[in-house]
């Protein structure tokens, strides 16, 4: 294959990833807890006969930002929002454990707490389950406490599972979640702590994403018309070699 033509196509097709990746950003810049996910990508050079001109753009798992997002103040008692670094537990489909930094809570029919449709899990790693009640309170600490339908005393039903593993040690997979390399689940950390009615957003810069876009569009582009060139100097050397 032409070297011109190699390396415009290796590079458009690392443009349509890398404008998947701003896409799906652009599209969660209102999701709460959201994350951000930055392409990688590196230029290889493809060894062979005769001069190394060749370079082929290979495209690595994407990366996760995981600075923080706005935190603001909703009032509603089952929006948290995690102080410094860390995550929520909840469940998956399949009953792993996995991990979000999405805080708007919300209870089911059946009285499962849960965000974004998963369950939310306690610091024993089962589901939580709320009982009926007048109140609901969720203290700094993750710790749920309850007013029974009559009145009376605040009663603990539980504690949200707060983990704080090295970002080096999870991984954001395509449920959206992030889970542990090892598939082993995290300990719960006893020092973290949650601002109680209030919510933290996503880290997404709209205006970053639409520009980077832009600049995505541009160049591929630039490699459709390169791949163009390589067709036509291929075609001026055919008439060139059937001249003789």
């Amino acid at each position: 294959m032409d070297s011109l033509l190699f390396t415009a196509a290796s590079g458009a097709s690392r443009v349509l990833k890398a404008q998947h990746v701003r896409s799906n950003n652009l599209s969660n810049a209102d999701t709460a807890g959201f994350r951000a996910d930055m392409e990688r990508v590196q230029s290889v050079d493809i060894q062979g006969a005769g001069f190394d001109g060749r370079t082929m753009a290979v495209t690595n798992s994407a990366m996760t930002r995981f600075d923080p997002g706005a935190v603001v103040k909703t009032g509603r008692t089952l929006d948290v929002s995690i102080l410094g670094d860390g995550f929520f537990g909840v469940q998956t489909p399949i009953g792993n454990e996995a991990y979000t930094r999405a805080g708007g809570f919300k209870i089911d029919q059946a009285g499962a707490l849960t965000v974004n449709g998963f369950p939310v899990v306690g610091d024993d790693g089962a589901a939580m389950i709320i009982p009926e009640y007048q109140k609901i309170e969720i203290s700094e600490r993750g710790v749920i406490s309850v007013v029974p339908p009559g009145g009376g005393a605040e009663i603990q039903v539980g504690n949200l599972k707060l983990v704080n593993p090295p970002l080096n040690q999870v991984q954001k997979e395509s449920d959206g979640l992030f889970h542990s390399l090892d598939g082993v689940p995290f300990n719960a950390d006893p020092q973290m702590q949650v601002a109680p009615e209030h919510l933290e957003g996503s880290n997404v810069s709209a205006i970053d994403e639409l520009v980077s876009v832009m600049s995505l569009t541009r160049n591929f582009e630039m490699q459709v018309r390169m791949m163009k060139t390589a067709e036509t100097l291929a075609q001026a050397g055919n008439k060139l070699m059937a001249a003789r």
